[in-house]
């Protein structure tokens, strides 16, 4: 049985109670990704202690965005000869459409069953050694990019930030971002949907694709932009090591 922190007695629906509240048009957005605006993200306080939970529609809407804090996760896949798989988030996304970004970026999700009442197992909130968000991290691979790794306990929990992006007028992020390393060679078959393009680059590579981004008219998405920034490159460095360098108490405020 899995184990988890219920937070079935404090999470209630939120109400979309605001006129000015993003609408989901099905003649401007794909029908699959407005679909997946419905699943329930896990609202959390600057602590990252889970408050409730609410749509992803809402948690992304930039008119509420700063009352809808919610829990991420960015997973960099790294093959056995170091190096690292972008992807390129497909047109039909709804947030970052044709921005590059790291392997996966997605939510640990809270469950519900057809009829909207609360799901009797919540594997995605367990908190000790972050694995509900690993189990996300397993399930989002293989739906974003084909990949069925098998063991959730494998990916590396870095560290977590906290970011504040906007998207476009309507869309945008307010996450805690957990950072995952996962180290495998693995078969990448991504879903168009999800993910147009891929690519696996150097260190190297990886800073020249960012330095010439602008004059190549290539979209990088603001998350991936922080942690190439900030972090990336110390752990790239010691994939070897990587225990030494997680910090998994602290959360960088970059708001």
């Amino acid at each position: 049985n899995t184990t988890h922190k219920s937070v079935h007695s404090t999470c209630v629906r939120t109400t979309e109670a605001r006129a000015s509240m993003a609408e989901l048009d099905p003649s401007k957005y794909d029908a699959t990704q407005i679909e997946l605006m419905n699943e329930k993200c896990l609202v959390v306080d600057e602590q990252d202690r889970v408050l409730s939970y609410d749509s992803k529609k809402n948690c992304h809407t930039n008119s509420i965005i700063k009352e809808k804090l919610h829990r991420a996760f960015s997973i960099f896949l790294f093959n056995s000869k170091g190096e690292l798989l972008l992807q390129k988030r497909a047109d039909e996304k709804i947030t970052f459409p044709s921005h590059w970004t790291n392997t996966v970026c997605s939510h640990p999700l809270y469950f519900e069953r057809e009829d909207g009442s609360p799901a009797s197992e919540q594997p995605e909130l367990e908190e000790e050694n972050a694995m509900g968000v690993k189990r996300a991290a397993k399930r989002k691979l293989l739906h974003e990019l084909g990949i069925d790794y098998p063991n959730a306990e494998d990916f590396k929990f870095l560290t977590r930030i906290h970011y504040l992006a906007p998207s476009d007028g309507i869309w945008g992020e307010h996450e805690i971002d957990y950072i995952l390393f996962l180290r495998a060679d693995v078969e990448v078959n991504p879903n168009p949907n999800e993910a147009s393009e891929v690519k696996w680059v150097t260190a190297d590579q990886l800073r020249a694709f960012i330095a010439s981004s602008q004059e190549n008219n290539l979209k990088i998405t603001p998350w991936f932009k922080l942690i190439v920034e900030n972090f990336i490159y110390k752990w790239w460095e010691s994939l070897e090591n990587l225990d030494e360098l997680a910090d998994v108490s602290t959360i960088h405020k970059m708001v």
